[in-house]
C-alpha cells in the first residue's frame, strides 16, 4: 500500500539506515584518528620516564649516542643526521626518476605499455624490505666501490640509493594519477597554441598537477624516513654524527630495531630511549607532512 502512513514508515526506516551508515563511517574515520592519538600518547608516556633521567637539552644537542655502553651518552643528533642523509639520498634518486616515469606513463606511453609497466612498478612495493637490504649490501655497495675504492662496506649511500629505488613506485604512481586527472581541455588548448607534446607535458600538465606531485613527494619522504630493514642491514648501525653519505651511520628506525630485539630489561633507561627516539621520528614525519600541506595549498592557489 502507498498510503501516507506507509510512506512515513519507509522514510523513517530510510533515515534510520542512513544514520547507521553515517555512524559506521564516523567510527571508521575516528578509529584512524584514535589510533594515531594512542600511538602518540604511548610515546609521550614512555618518553617522559626517559626524560626524567636525561635532560632535553642533552638529548637534542649532544653528538654522542651510546645508550647501550657503560658510559652512556644520549645525544639524538647522530641518529637524526643518519635518517636525514639516507632519506635525502633516497629522494635524490626517487623524485626525478619517479616524475619522469609518471610523465611518460601519463602523456607518452601507449595504453598497452602503461598497463604493462604500472603493475611491474607496483610489484616493487611487495618485495620484502630485508631483501632490499641485502641487495644494497651485496650488489649496490660493491658496484659503488668500483668507482669509489675508499667506500666502506657499510655506508649510507648504498642503502639510500636502494631506498630511492624502493619508493619510486610511490612517487610515480601518485604523480601519474595526478597528471591523468588534469582535464583534457588544458592539453587541447596547449596543442591549439602550437605547443609540442613535450612542452604540453612539462609546461601545462605538470604545473596543473603540482599539488598531487607534491603529495607524492611527501609520501616518499615519509616512506624513506621510516624505512628500517635496508639501513639496519646495509648502513652499519654505527651512530656517527656525519653528513657524508659515504660514511657508516645509524638511523632512528635501525636503532629502535636494534634495542627492541636485544636483551635490555623492560623499563631500563636504555629501553626507554627507543620511545624518545620514536617520538622524534613522529615529530619529523609530522613536520614533513605539515610542510607538504602548506606547499600543496600554496601551489593549488597559484594554479
Amino acid at each position: 500500500m502507498n498510503t501516507p502512513a506507509h510512506r512515513l514508515t519507509e522514510n523513517k526506516l530510510r533515515k534510520a539506515k542512513e544514520k547507521v551508515i553515517e555512524g559506521i563511517l564516523f567510527l571508521a574515520a575516528f578509529s584512524a584518528v584514535a589510533t594515531t592519538l594512542a600511538i602518540v600518547a604511548i610515546l609521550l608516556y614512555e618518553a617522559s620516564a626517559f626524560f626524567e633521567h636525561v635532560s632535553l637539552v642533552e638529548f637534542l644537542t649532544h653528538t654522542q649516542w651510546t645508550p647501550l655502553f657503560e658510559r652512556a651518552e644520549y645525544g639524538i643528533l647522530p641518529l637524526v643526521a643518519g635518517t636525514l642523509v639516507t632519506a635525502g639520498v633516497a629522494l635524490a634518486v626517487a623524485v626525478p626518476i619517479g616524475v619522469i616515469v609518471a610523465i611518460y606513463l601519463s602523456e607518452f606511453a601507449p595504453h598497452h605499455v602503461r598497463e604493462t609497466v604500472k603493475p611491474f612498478l607496483e610489484m616493487l612495493e611487495g618485495v620484502p624490505t630485508v631483501v632490499y637490504g641485502y641487495f644494497a649490501l651485496l650488489f649496490v655497495t660493491p658496484i659503488l666501490q668500483i668507482f669509489m675504492p675508499d667506500l666502506p662496506g657499510f655506508n649510507m649511500l648504498g642503502p639510500g640509493i636502494v631506498i630511492g629505488i624502493m619508493i619510486i613506485p610511490y612517487v610515480s604512481s601518485v604523480s601519474e594519477d595526478a597528471m591523468r586527472a588534469v582535464p583534457m581541455s588544458l592539453r587541447e588548448g596547449s596543442y591549439a597554441m602550437g605547443a609540442t607534446r613535450f612542452q604540453t607535458a612539462v609546461k601545462v600538465v605538470f604545473p596543473a598537477a603540482i599539488s598531487g606531485v607534491l603529495a607524492a613527494f611527501i609520501l616518499g619522504i615519509s616512506r624513506a624516513v621510516g624505512e628500517t630493514m635496508v639501513v639496519a642491514v646495509a648502513a652499519g648501525q654505527q651512530p656517527n654524527f656525519t653528513w657524508d653519505p659515504r660514511e657508516p651511520a645509524a638511523t632512528i628506525t635501525a636503532y629502535i630495531v636494534q634495542v627492541a630485539l636485544g636483551d635490555l630489561p623492560h623499563g631500563s633507561i636504555g629501553y626507554q630511549s627507543i620511545f624518545a627516539a620514536g617520538l622524534v621520528l613522529v615529530l619529523m614525519t609530522l613536520v614533513f607532512n605539515i610542510l607538504g600541506h602548506m606547499l600543496r595549498r600554496k601551489f593549488r592557489e597559484a594554479y
